[in-house]
C-alpha cells in the first residue's frame, strides 16, 4: 500500500540527502565524493562504463532508472558553449541485481574489460528466507556475496594462489579494480528516498 505516509517518508529520506548535499564539507558529501570518483573514473581513467549492482530484486529497476537519468544528463559531448570537450564525459550505466548479474556479466568486470561498480546492500532483509537444515537463511548467503565481490575485484588472484587452491589458471583475476560500496540498513520508503537522492545529487 502507497499512501501519503509512504510517501511521506521517501520525501524526508530524500530531503535529508539534499540537506547533507548543501551542508556537508566536500571530504565527508556523498553525492560530491561519487560525482568526483564518477569524473576520475570515466575522464582521466577512460574507463566509459559503470555497474550498479543491488544485492536486493527489490531494486531491479534502479539500474535502468539511474542509466536513463544519469546518461541523458550527462550525455553530452560538448561545453554549454557547444564547444567539443577535450576529454571524454558521461558514462555508459549498466546493472542487474547482485546474483543475476553475477551469472551474466561479472566474468567481464573481473577478468575483462575494467568497469567500476557501485555495490548496494541492504543490513535487513524485508523477508528473510530459512530453509529446513540450511545453517544461514537466504540474505545471509546474498550479503556473503554483497562483500566477497568488492574484495575480489581489489586483490585478485594470482596463478600461483590458484594452482595452490587446485583451480584452473585460466581463471585468474588481476584485481585493482575500482568499486564502491554502498550499505544501507534497510530498504524502506525513507531508505529509497535517500538512495534516489544520491545518485541524483552525484548527477
Amino acid at each position: 500500500p502507497y499512501g501519503f505516509s509512504v510517501i511521506e517518508k521517501f520525501l524526508t529520506g530524500a530531503r535529508s540527502i539534499d540537506q547533507h548535499f548543501h551542508s556537508a564539507p566536500f571530504e565527508s558529501n556523498i553525492p560530491v565524493l561519487l560525482g568526483l570518483l564518477s569524473v576520475w573514473n570515466v575522464s582521466f581513467l577512460g574507463y566509459p562504463a559503470r555497474a550498479i549492482l543491488p544485492y536486493t530484486q527489490a531494486l531491479e529497476k534502479l539500474a535502468p532508472h539511474i542509466q536513463q537519468v544519469s546518461m541523458e544528463s550527462n550525455g553530452k559531448g560538448v561545453s554549454i558553449d557547444g564547444v567539443r570537450l577535450p576529454f571524454e564525459a558521461g558514462e555508459i550505466d549498466f546493472g542487474e541485481p547482485g546474483t543475476n548479474g553475477q551469472h551474466i556479466f561479472y566474468q567481464l568486470i573481473h577478468q575483462g574489460r575494467v568497469i567500476p561498480c557501485d555495490f548496494i546492500g541492504i543490513v535487513k532483509s524485508q523477508q528473510p528466507v530459512y530453509l529446513k537444515d540450511e545453517v544461514v537463511n537466504n540474505h545471509d548467503e546474498l550479503m556473503s556475496n554483497f562483500f566477497a565481490q568488492p574484495d575480489a575485484l581489489a586483490y585478485g588472484k594470482t596463478p600461483e594462489q590458484l594452482q595452490s587452491e587446485n583451480v584452473a589458471p585460466h581463471l585468474t583475476f588481476t584485481g585493482n579494480r575500482p568499486s564502491l560500496s554502498l550499505l544501507l540498513p534497510s530498504l524502506d520508503a525513507y531508505r529509497i528516498g535517500q538512495l534516489l537522492a544520491i545518485y541524483e545529487h552525484r548527477i
